[in-house]
């Protein structure tokens, strides 16, 4: 039996889930199928690891590239977009020169959701097909913070013009 998470969501059911050749999209727990919850922790089976969640312990291995962009699982102010967006770039880049990359967050599905969505966005496809496909390929689950779907709907330089409008 999978253990629920705050929102309802339960734990994933693996560490991560390849969305595309080379891109990869995880979290910091899984259960397994015994329906033990167990820890994630990555070694040295990437050549890029993004965190939008960090947690001691959970690696990545000494020497292997890791760029963590704390962000939360709500809304986003425009410079946490422009983070956001900058994560996307880079692991847009990754996968084209043939890395494996990894993007993670707590449970592997809003905040990695987003950044790889946004990765699949720079890599040629729609922002539909992106997001069905990190479903498809992750979990139903994934991108089930709504709000992260109309920040990808509507492009990220405009949500981040529009946040910043209504900042204090």
């Amino acid at each position: 039996m999978k253990t629920r998470r705050r929102g309802g969501a339960p734990d994933p059911g693996t560490p991560w889930d390849e969305i595309a050749p080379g891109l990869w999209m995880g979290g910091h727990h899984w259960v397994d199928p015994a329906g033990q919850r167990r820890p994630v922790v990555v070694g040295a089976e990437f050549e890029l690891v993004v965190s939008l969640f960090t947690a001691e312990g959970h690696g990545p291995a000494p020497g292997v590239p890791h760029r963590s962009v704390p962000v939360p699982d709500g809304p986003l102010d425009a410079e946490q977009l422009a983070a956001v967006q900058a994560a996307a770039r880079a692991v847009a880049e990754a996968v084209r020169s043939g890395r494996r990359v990894l993007v993670r967050c707590r449970s592997g599905y809003n905040r990695s959701g987003l950044v790889v969505a946004q990765a699949l966005v720079e890599l040629g496809l729609g922002t539909a097909e992106a997001v069905r496909l990190v479903r498809a390929r992750r979990s139903p689950w994934a991108l089930h913070n709504e709000l992260f779907v109309e920040y990808l709907d509507v492009g990220l330089d405009t949500a981040r013009l529009l946040v910043s409008l209504h900042a204090p």
